[in-house]
């Protein structure tokens, strides 16, 4: 098997499936190669870091709302739609690693989902941690995809007009 930019080559006007390339492993999750190791450390320790730094500042616009003075309810309300929106980025995160998300729902969330961005990145590393996030859900499709492949491509043994009929 040949290999191009980490794509697995076919043989030129092949049908065969070609797995889809995840966000900042590309086609590396097929094989566990070209780096896959050190891109699930570096995506581990980049949504970390990413999650401190979007948590220090949001520290930085809660001691904002102290200083303004503005009153505990509003400072109460803030931290907790900050808290809830997290919460559900998360959990919304993490299932779309195994199932693919409903576009109307996604798009209806999509506000939510920017407001909980924590959420989403501590889903991002703990998914990575374990394997590319997304990675089980693209392998069951691929192979599946790959199974269809071959029954369809499958060639009959002998010639069917030869074929005994029973009588």
């Amino acid at each position: 098997m040949s290999e191009k930019n980490g794509n697995p080559a076919t043989p030129a006007g092949s049908t065969a499936p070609r797995p889809e390339p995840l966000r900042f492993f590309g086609t590396t999750w097929v094989d566990h190669d070209n780096g896959y190791a050190a891109r699930r450390i570096a995506v581990s320790v980049g949504s970390l870091a990413t999650a401190a730094v979007s948590c220090l500042v949001l520290r930085f616009a809660y001691e904002g709302l102290q200083l303004s003075d503005i009153g505990s309810f509003v400072t109460v309300l803030m931290v907790v739609m900050f808290a809830v929106s997290s919460a559900l980025a998360y959990r919304h995160t993490w299932d779309s690693f195994s199932k693919r998300p409903d576009p109307d729902r996604q798009a209806s969330l999509r506000g939510l989902l920017a407001i909980g961005f924590v959420g989403s990145l501590l889903a991002y590393f703990f998914r990575s941690l374990t394997e590319a996030p997304g990675e089980s859900l693209h392998r069951d499709e691929f192979e599946t995809a790959r199974k269809q492949h071959d029954i369809r491509t499958t060639r009959r043994t002998g010639n069917p007009s030869k074929k005994r009929r029973r009588g």
